[in-house]
């Protein structure tokens, strides 16, 4: 298999699709790489380690897309990457498609093949090439919650761990998933006052065992939201249906009553956000105001730490994307956890959650979902 690593064009993203260690892997398993120059530079992988794992180097994002069949990326496909993509290609990437209808369209246009990091399963029911950025992101929405708070970022000039004698921040999580979870445990870490709203009475009793009462569950119904957004001086947003829009938890209502200078950050942004008052921000300029409220809603939160991000997202990726590169989509017959990461093929949506939210037919060439998770 020809394999194409082309550079992340999206603003303010510098993680890469394979790593050199990576490069390597799949070298060993007799396929060619084609990496685009630069393409590791800004996770701190210079063009000569790939030359030294075995990959040839190409000087644009057009050569390697040309070049490969399986392309291997991090972010979403932009404009100008979609319109490369043909019916032989296989594209293997995060796509979060049911809020971004122009991107579903483009690749429905290209024929090609588009698996999904956030829906391949696993065993356990679990989205294991989700989870390793679902750590970073909740990791990283605590820490930025605490710079958002202080008053020159336009926060309420609260420090998120208190100081003997002035309490600490107040921080609801919505959600007790990966993202969920790694939010409390920094938020706690950090010495705040962490609540976390969650749905599933095992995952509570899992946390409350993980925390030994360090950190408040409550279950979720609306009058619960409703009394602990209120009281919160940070709200971060961790739900996720796979492949589905997220549910808007808080909406504009809500603002006006929360405290002024209160923080929201919207981890579950990628699939269209948690927050009715949400819209995508960049690293560069992360955060805007609605009634008195800072939002925090940057699209690619694990891109700020690309080095980490792309080395724990390679290691969950690699077993999946060998599988493709020895196989093509024969890897998808054999596998039912990859083939529920197949959401575009041959100009049908394949992701029965996708589908429902474009409004779109459903298709299941693989036969993925005729039977229960196993």
């Amino acid at each position: 298999m020809r394999v194409g690593v082309p550079r992340e064009i999206k603003p303010d993203e510098y993680r890469v699709g394979l790593t050199p260690t990576a490069v390597r892997e799949y070298v060993g398993h007799g396929h060619e790489v084609f990496v685009e120059t630069g393409a590791g530079v800004g996770a701190g992988y210079g063009d000569d380690l790939y030359a030294r794992a075995g990959a040839s180097l190409l000087p644009d994002a057009a050569t390697v897309f040309d070049a490969a069949r399986l392309i291997v990326k991090v972010k979403e496909p932009q404009a100008l990457e979609w319109a490369r993509l043909t019916n032989d290609h296989i594209l293997f990437t995060y796509l979060h498609l049911a809020p971004d209808r122009a991107q579903a369209e483009g690749l429905l246009a290209s024929g090609c093949a588009a698996i999904a990091y956030e829906t391949v399963t696993d065993a356990d029911g679990g989205l294991p090439l989700l989870a390793p950025m679902s750590e970073v992101a909740g990791r990283l929405a605590v820490l930025s919650a605490g710079e958002t708070l202080l008053k020159h970022n336009g926060g309420m000039g609260l420090l998120i761990c208190g100081v003997p004698g002035s309490p600490p921040a107040r921080v609801l999580v919505l959600g007790g998933g990966v993202v969920g979870m790694n939010a409390a445990r920094m938020a706690a870490g950090l010495g705040a006052e962490v609540v976390v709203v969650e749905r599933s009475i095992p995952r509570m009793r899992e946390l409350d065992d993980m925390f030994q009462g360090r950190v408040v569950t409550r279950y979720s119904t609306r009058d619960a939201v409703d009394e602990e957004i209120l009281k919160a001086d940070v709200v971060i947003g961790a739900v996720l249906t796979a492949g589905a829009s997220a549910p808007k938890l808080v909406t504009a209502a809500h603002l006006p009553r929360m405290k002024p200078g209160s923080v929201l950050v919207d981890v579950s942004i990628d699939q269209g956000g948690c927050f009715e008052t949400s819209r995508p921000t960049t690293h560069k300029d992360p955060t805007y105001e609605v009634d008195g409220v800072v939002h925090y809603c940057v699209a690619n939160m694990p891109g700020a730490a690309p080095r980490t991000s792309s080395e724990a997202l390679v290691h969950a990726t690699l077993p999946f994307g060998l599988q493709l590169a020895d196989r093509g989509l024969d890897a998808l017959k054999a596998d039912i956890h990859l083939a529920r990461g197949l959401n575009v093929l041959a100009g049908e949506i394949t992701h029965p959650a996708v589908a429902e939210a474009l409004g779109k037919p459903f298709s299941d060439p693989f036969g993925a979902w005729e039977t229960p998770e196993g």
